[in-house]
């Protein structure tokens, strides 16, 4: 039986409260170009629903969607809570001009809602930053050898994995 992976990401899709200051937040700041907008009507959870989906496009055909619903109560039902951790984020690759590019577009909107902050994890250098919506994104630029690295991760990851398990919990990550 072969076993194929899933080509890449399609979307990851979100709820938001205004689609208009989504939309400057990801084309304006970000520069993710506005790509498709759906306006739709249809049966959900035993409702008819009202609801516009707008998706945001990235190099590879991928996208972030966005949804918000025409009525307010729909809206309050679909909403999605977060409990706010760094830890639960999006991560795009990135070259490092973009990185620079969207950190400058940010400190010019004067976005400080947004905790732009950047972290050298050692194989990677990332911007985090938190959109109008609560969701974390992180902008991540590979270190120059990251195939190297990629293939030692490769082939220690069942090791590694079986280590920390274990017990031994002692850092791999000699390029930090």
């Amino acid at each position: 039986m072969t076993h194929t992976l899933p080509l890449r990401l399609h979307h990851h899709a979100w709820i938001t409260d205004d689609q208009e200051a989504n939309r400057r937040f990801y084309e304006e700041v970000i520069g993710l170009p506005l790509v498709a907008t759906w306006t739709e009507r249809e049966v959900m959870s035993g409702a008819e629903r009202a609801y516009s989906h707008a998706l945001y496009g990235l190099a590879d055909g991928s996208a972030l969607a966005f949804f918000q619903f025409a009525d307010a109560k729909d809206q309050q039902e679909f909403r999605t809570s977060i409990n706010s951790t760094p830890l639960r984020h999006i991560a795009f690759k990135v070259e490092v001009e973009t990185q620079e590019a969207i950190l400058k577009r940010i400190d010019a909107a004067d976005y400080a809602e947004v905790n732009a902050h950047v972290i050298d994890h050692g194989f990677c250098v990332s911007l985090y930053i938190t959109d109008p919506n609560g969701l974390i994104l992180e902008f991540a630029v590979d270190h120059p050898d990251v195939e190297k690295i990629d293939a030692e991760r490769r082939a220690t990851a069942h090791a590694d994995l079986a280590r920390w398990l274990a017990g031994d919990h002692s850092s791999n990550n000699r390029w930090r």
